[in-house]
């Protein structure tokens, strides 16, 4: 019977082996081969080789392939001393790699040479990789993006109905800093939908509850209340505070118009989202890269015909749908990856259980975000949307 020590000879007999010289001149190359970084990830935040891409070694079959998905692109397996690079680097070419090579000595014989070293600054704590951890095993977010969304700040317009699911997603998502804009307090009729709040918070400013609710769910989360009415006079306060994106959850259309315009002005992307009985729609305004809300709505409908959930009542489960929705939306632009609903609206309808999308288009005459804007500057909302008749 072989022993770990014969096994690793024989393997080593079957695959290329680099120096560390070698390895230094590949990494110089104008074209680099992969350095791949087969250690723990506690050894990895010790010092790494710059570029490298790290892949511990007991997850190498599975996800090799979407870490260096061209088998021609030359590789540079590495471990602290060059024996889990060795057994790596037989895997990769059972795998079909065609130029992979094991860096002899491992890392240690690169720092020896003084070689650069990269260390990561702002990494995860331990307790932070359990916490996202499965966030950590999607390729599209991982360390980076997760360390992406610690940094974010994300502003939420109302703590109700729209607004509680989504803080609380964004806020277990890990997103740094939530601010959360609302002058209301709890009240009875809020409990049958607005899951951020309970009984214990009736008659508390809803920011205050919201704020409670979110430090228990995730410590890593600031939370910046602003217990006002959001209006023409305080917007630019609330967002030269600096956001990234802006989820707009408000039940009035003034707030509506308000937010938008403000978004296009200030170059924020806007996740909106609305409900009424059974329906509800999202959609991405990021000003430049499609429509904005006036786009959609040059004018707000009179109000006999958008009453409010207050008048004409709601599905309690119904903004779980669409603020989750809201919620996936903000991430996903926080982190810059897959496709945010710009210049698509999507319905929702809870009595059917269908989703139906409606393409929008940018109008090249909006009075906001248009080649030619009128409205340069914050107007009279209210008297906007409510106008006098005659």
């Amino acid at each position: 019977m072989s022993s770990y020590r014969d096994f690793l000879q024989e393997t080593r007999q079957q695959i290329d082996e680099i120096d560390a010289e070698r390895a230094r001149e590949l990494h110089g190359d104008p074209e680099p081969a992969v350095f791949l970084d087969v250690r723990e990830r506690e050894e990895w935040d010790e010092g790494h080789i710059p570029g490298a891409v790290h892949l511990p070694r007991g997850w190498l079959e599975s996800r090799i392939e979407r870490a260096v998905p061209d088998h021609a692109k030359p590789i540079v397996a590495y471990c602290a001393s060059g024996n889990r690079s060795t057994f790596a680097a037989r895997t990769l070419e059972e795998l079909g790699y065609e130029n992979v090579a094991s860096l002899a000595g491992g890392i240690n014989d690169w720092k020896r040479h003084g070689y650069p070293l990269e260390v990561p600054t702002g990494a995860l704590g331990p307790e932070q990789r359990t916490r996202y951890s499965r966030h950590l095993l999607i390729p599209e977010v991982g360390e980076e993006g997760q360390l992406k969304l610690l940094q974010s700040r994300i502003l939420l317009i109302g703590a109700g109905g729209l607004g509680s699911p989504a803080a609380l997603y964004l806020a277990a998502a890990g997103v740094g800093t939530v601010g959360i804009v609302d002058a209301d307090v709890v009240d009875e009729t809020n409990l049958q939908r607005q899951i951020l709040h309970s009984t214990a918070s009736l008659g508390e400013p809803k920011v205050e509850s919201a704020e409670r609710t979110i430090r228990e769910l995730n410590p890593d989360v600031e939370v910046k209340a602003y217990k006002e009415l959001l209006s023409s006079e305080n917007i630019e306060r609330i967002l030269g505070d600096g956001w990234d994106v802006i989820v707009d959850g408000a039940d009035n259309f003034p707030t509506r118009y308000l937010v938008n315009d403000a978004a296009v002005w200030h170059d924020i992307p806007l996740v909106h989202g609305s409900i009424f009985r059974f329906e509800g729609q999202a959609t991405v305004f990021k000003p430049h890269e499609g429509p904005c809300y006036r786009c959609l709505f040059p004018q707000p409908p009179p109000p006999e015909l958008a009453p409010s959930c207050a008048e004409g009542g709601v599905l309690g489960v119904l903004p779980g749908v669409v603020g989750s929705l809201q919620a996936s939306e903000a991430i996903k632009l926080a982190l810059g990856i897959g496709e945010p609903l710009i210049g698509r609206l999507l319905l929702f309808d809870a009595l059917t259980t269908t989703f139906t999308e409606v393409a929008l288009r940018r109008d090249p005459d909006c009075p906001v975000c248009g080649e030619s804007p009128t409205i340069t500057e914050y107007v009279d909302y209210v008297e906007f949307c409510n106008p006098v008749r005659a």
